[in-house]
């Protein structure tokens, strides 16, 4: 696996993390990372996001979240667009998905943000990524 593309690698930790059950899972940071995990928290699908020092570097710590029947929050997280290939999006062409169950996560002029979010504020942006 190549490492051109950090936060394709962040989503698939966590996706591993969730398959195997696991409470934590430790991501390399970046601030855009950062921006991406404090969405996914605020949006309930991850439980919590802490800093942790390794060396020069700051990784974070994510705890997964999990229903009463052990069933991962996260059921589907994909990479829209990729180092090859991206994916850019107007703001009226944002739709809900999932019956509005689904977060689409766009890198805006204004930052990361939701879709639901940059809909409001009328503009678009690239697509990061889709969360279910």
């Amino acid at each position: 696996m190549s490492h051109s593309d950090p936060i394709a690698d962040m989503l698939t930790r966590i996706r591993n993390a969730q398959r195997a059950r696991h409470e934590t899972c430790l991501i390399p940071g970046s601030k855009i990372k950062k921006s991406i995990l404090d969405l996914l928290k605020d949006e309930g699908y991850i439980a919590e996001v802490s800093p942790v020092r390794s060396g020069n570097f700051e990784d974070f710590q994510v705890k997964l979240k999990y229903d009463q029947n052990k069933k991962p929050a996260i059921r589907l997280i994909e990479k829209v667009s990729k180092p090859g290939r991206r994916v850019y999006i107007q703001s009226a062409d944002i739709r809900p998905f999932r019956n509005n169950l689904g977060t689409l996560i766009l890198s805006t002029s204004k930052g990361i943000m939701t879709g639901k979010k940059a809909r409001q504020l009328k503009i678009g942006g690239e697509v990061i990524c889709k969360v279910f």
